[in-house]
């Protein structure tokens, strides 16, 4: 089947918000303490365009939120401040996940992660509620009106599973009655929502039970990973991506978009699987099959916050091998995988996207103006163990008479992959300070010219696409 695509710049243009650039994930609170932490979500910023950061845990024994002593709560902000001091210095937000639970409480001994956070319902939902009083007040004490009602509040996280509680709406509902009303009793135009749900659940449970209780939500928040509803259990992660589809994440969205009626819609996390330890998160693949899926949700969703923007990470432990499969856009030396540069990509287009013509079974296309220059995206994109070849890629460009400048840039198993860099060197466990350079140069998006073809008003440009890759071509006129 031949890989032919058309696209039109006079054509009817659709807007491109950059909702992937709203939010991306972190691990847990404590993890933003650290300096290389820091370092690389200002990357994140400076780069990629990143404007809010959400994590877990920022509730939880080891931030010191709340303790008890001698009969009597105690409450510390400092580490919340150090932290949200910092992420507005470097021109982010935080979105707010309010989890996990002070043990002192805790309804139960529940635990979950590495860093042992208690996942157990509150014992007292009334010093629940004072608690996030006391927190809220204390940000709006020193951050500002005006700065907090541009966070968003988020209540627990993915409270449908046992292991982050119970599993029950019985728990859950209750939960965000209190805290919403809290917040809203602060100001009520402190932006509060959830179910912050995994799979896609709960939505229209959560928004009944809001009207019939006459409860405020700002915004609907929930997961999907690729992984989620396909194989069996116990299946391993490439067995479940290879039963699932190209698309199936637009299509979780689209029913999502159409339960939350005119609220806005926040996936709080989503990547190209639910595995903390999945090779692919590490190879040009993910890159691929980000950008196939982010271009697909455009339409439907305010922000799509992918999981995570980097390796520093220990919910089941901190592991020291460079390349460990790990969710993150990072690795912990901070150099860029291949996910990390289709976002540097996907930051450099403009906002309008044209309408192409043409299809192909691996091969996807898109096209976005900005002003005086186009970029044709394109990807090589099949699931785990789906056939998948090297395409020779034809692009037309009509509604421009002549471009002056053509450029491309490539990820794929050749460009803009540390990983394989790696691989080669015999895979250090602790590279030193000249292999990592070496990889952080090797990771780099390069460019390069790219001859076109002009004839009657339009441009015609052809590209080989090998498996699982990435192009980015830029074209210029005047």
């Amino acid at each position: 089947m031949a890989a032919n695509f058309s696209g039109n710049l006079a054509g009817q243009v659709t807007d491109l918000p950059h909702f992937w650039e709203h939010t991306v994930g972190s691990g847990h609170a404590t993890l933003a303490l650290r300096a290389d932490w820091q370092a690389q979500l200002k990357r994140a910023h400076d780069e990629l365009g990143m404007r809010h950061v959400r994590f877990h845990g920022i509730l939880c024994d080891d931030m010191g939120t709340m303790i008890e002593q001698g009969g009597k709560f105690i409450y510390s902000f400092f580490n919340t401040d150090q932290i949200f001091d910092f992420l507005l210095s470097i021109g982010m937000k935080p979105f707010v996940e309010l989890s996990f639970m002070p043990s002192c409480l805790a309804s139960s001994g529940q635990l979950q992660f590495h860093y042992r956070a208690n996942v157990s319902p509150p014992r007292d939902l009334a010093q629940w509620s004072v608690l996030i009083k006391q927190l809220v007040t204390h940000w709006v004490e020193r951050y500002g009106l005006d700065e907090v009602r541009q966070w968003f509040f988020e209540v627990w996280n993915e409270p449908n599973l046992t292991a982050f509680g119970s599993g029950s709406q019985a728990d859950y509902f209750p939960l965000y009655r209190y805290t919403v009303e809290a917040i809203k009793n602060i100001d009520d135009q402190l932006k509060v929502g959830g179910p912050a749900t995994a799979d896609n659940a709960w939505v229209e449970d959560f928004l009944a039970f809001c009207k019939q209780n006459s409860l405020p939500v700002d915004f609907i928040s929930t997961h999907h990973y690729p992984t989620d509803d396909f194989g069996q259990p116990g299946d391993d992660t490439e067995t479940q991506l290879a039963k699932s589809k190209r698309s199936a994440l637009r299509g979780e969205a689209t029913q999502v978009r159409k339960q939350a009626g005119e609220l806005p819609v926040y996936y709080t996390e989503w990547c190209t699987s639910s595995n903390p330890r999945d090779p692919m998160h590490d190879d040009p693949y993910a890159a691929a099959f980000i950008m196939k899926t982010v271009l697909e949700q455009n339409g439907l969703v305010q922000g799509y916050s992918y999981w995570t923007f980097s390796d520093i990470f220990e919910e089941n432990y901190f592991p020291s091998v460079p390349f460990q499969g790990g969710f993150g856009l990072m690795n912990i030396h901070g150099i860029a995988k291949p996910a990390w540069r289709i976002y540097e990509l996907l930051h450099a287009l403009g906002t309008e996207l044209m309408p192409v013509e043409g299809e192909h079974e691996t091969v996807d296309a898109w096209l976005v103006r900005d002003g005086s220059s186009a970029t044709i995206m394109l990807n090589n994109f099949a699931l785990p163990r789906h056939p998948i070849a090297t395409e020779t890629v034809s692009f037309t460009l009509k509604g421009v008479s002549s471009v002056t400048a053509a450029t491309i840039q490539r990820i794929d198993l050749e460009h803009a992959n540390a990983k394989r860099r790696w691989e080669q060197m015999g895979k250090p466990e602790y590279p030193n300070a000249a292999k990592v350079a070496e990889l952080q140069e090797v990771s780099k998006l390069k460019t390069e010219t790219l001859e076109v073809r002009q004839k009657d008003g339009q441009t015609t440009i052809e590209v080989e696409m090998p498996p699982q890759a990435v192009a980015s071509i830029r074209l210029e006129w005047q």
